[in-house]
């Protein structure tokens, strides 16, 4: 009886011991950051349980956003390296699990990280997702893709009756996942314009181009998922668009009021389809998100870009659609230049979706000129065509 006393009391001890000597990695968050960017850093984000964790170790709401300068806690517990093995520093006895942690602090010395491999400063870095996330990490199931989703007859709804039917053209964008966010929806029209006596609603407008450029890529062979999505629209052939607010959020989401709100759930809506198709081995997915930019009435905006500063793949894809519109400008409007722009930009898609990215607005919706370019069907069908045209040189490029 009194070994076992000593046994559990020594039991107890180290348990203690262990608790004491463990704590969380601390960072700072430099200008710019989000929380799912700063995350990315230290290879956290593609698993929601990691994310969630953030917000409570912070006691932050979803909403809230990163202060420059400020430390904040990562999802990383820190353990004393006892010298002997990971097992028996964490207290498991999973051997593959030990190997995932070694290789998680591997990867983290290599890409500077940390300074030390643990074995020499006796740090050992346990990312949250390893014990706590085991069903995201099992998960391989992807939902078909929205978009996507054609009835028995072969036809897609969501495009309309008079568009429905896609008859695939190449396969260039096979294995390709790209995701479509029409700017603003349901309770925000967004920018707003008037022409010959109609209201001309940002979101109406960007939407028929997305649907139109989701169709084009169809075509091509990639999957296509529409984050923001009307029922009822389909595309449309009128001039002038009907300003509504039924659009909702893939998962049948109703959209928020709120901004940040409405701007964390369009980017968490891509980032869930991110992961999954990530540990499916698909390596190549993209965001795209179009807008039409207001500004004074007699500034003209050609189609023009943004992209996240570092942001290799989000700049090529920027600088290739630039190039595309730049040649057919050269084609169907030789008569005068084109004058897009490809710049960087802070912007909350282009920093907390995980995919690549890149941010389109379309005209000012203000313009007489550039109002053309919207209430035409015929150019809001070009603009899709060339848009699908830039993202399928930018993304079979071979470096």
């Amino acid at each position: 009886m009194r070994i076992l006393s000593l046994l559990i009391l020594l039991q107890l001890h180290l348990v203690v011991l262990a608790q004491q000597e463990t704590s969380y990695l601390v960072t700072e968050a430099q200008r710019g950051d989000g929380v799912l960017s700063l995350l990315r850093k230290y290879h956290l984000e593609a698993y929601s349980c990691n994310v969630e964790e953030f917000y409570v170790l912070n006691q932050m709401e979803k909403t809230d956003g990163l202060i420059n300068g400020k430390s904040y806690l990562l999802p990383v517990q820190r353990y004393r390296y006892n010298g002997r093995s990971i097992r028996s520093t964490i207290g498991i006895t999973d051997f593959d699990l030990a190997v995932q942690i070694q290789q998680y602090n591997r990867d983290a010395q290599a890409s500077g990280l940390r300074e030390k491999a643990y074995e020499d400063d006796r740090d050992l870095w346990l990312p949250h997702h390893f014990l706590h996330c085991l069903n995201e990490i099992s998960e391989t199931k992807v939902e078909a893709p929205p978009a996507d989703n054609a009835s028995p007859s072969g036809a897609y709804p969501i495009f309309g009756p008079n568009y429905s039917t896609v008859k695939p053209v190449s396969s260039e964008l096979a294995g390709q996942v790209i995701y479509l966010i029409s700017g603003h929806g349901g309770p925000d029209p967004g920018a707003m314009g008037k022409r010959d006596g109609h209201n001309l609603c940002e979101d109406e407008y960007a939407y028929d181009v997305c649907l139109r450029l989701a169709r084009q890529l169809i075509q091509r062979g990639a999957i296509v998922y529409l984050i923001v999505r009307d029922d009822n629209d389909g595309i449309r052939d009128d001039p002038f668009l009907t300003c509504d607010s039924d659009e909702y959020v893939l998962g049948d989401q109703v959209i928020p009021l709120n901004q940040k709100e409405r701007l964390y759930q369009r980017t968490a809506t891509v980032n869930r389809y991110y992961e999954k198709h990530k540990k499916q081995g698909i390596r190549s997915q993209t965001t795209v998100e179009i807008h039409v930019d207001s500004n004074n009435r007699g500034l003209r905006r050609d189609v023009f870009f943004y992209h996240l500063r570092g942001s290799k793949g989000g700049q090529a894809i920027a600088e290739e659609l630039h190039r595309t519109f730049k040649e057919k400008y050269g084609i169907h409007q030789a008569s005068r230049n084109y004058h897009g722009t490809v710049t960087t930009r802070d912007l909350y898609t282009l920093r907390e979706t995980s995919p690549q990215a890149v941010y389109i607005e379309l005209a000012n919706i203000r313009n007489p000129e550039d109002q053309r370019r919207l209430v035409i069907t015929d150019n809001r069908e070009a603009l899709s065509k060339w848009l699908a045209e830039g993202l399928t040189r930018a993304l079979t490029r071979v470096p």
